[in-house]
């Protein structure tokens, strides 16, 4: 069930003052008829505050491989040698990996 967040709270008194007929007619009220919503239409038109990132150049440091640490030759990812769990034919392969 659908839950409107930004409608004002009730008490709980109110809340038990409501007939059976009101509480069915906010029921058939609240259901909507369009179901069948292209959710990636929908998205295409929403535009987040600070998105345009065309002019934005950025840098990143990029430090050289250090000595005690590993390229895996299957992730392709850089590891400290305590990740190390075996070398076959020279390829270093990481705990993850195996």
């Amino acid at each position: 069930m659908a839950t409107d967040y930004d409608a004002p709270r009730r008490d709980e008194v109110d809340l038990g003052e409501d007939s059976l007929e009101e509480l069915k007619a906010r029921r058939v009220d609240s259901q909507s008829g369009a179901v069948d919503v292209d959710e990636a239409e929908v998205a295409e038109s929403f535009e987040l505050p600070g998105a345009d990132l065309a002019d934005e150049e950025l840098t990143v440091k990029v430090l050289p491989m250090q000595q005690d640490e590993f390229r895996c030759a299957r992730c392709f990812l850089v590891h400290h040698r305590s990740q190390l769990a075996v070398e076959r034919n020279g390829d270093l392969i990481c705990r993850e990996c195996v």
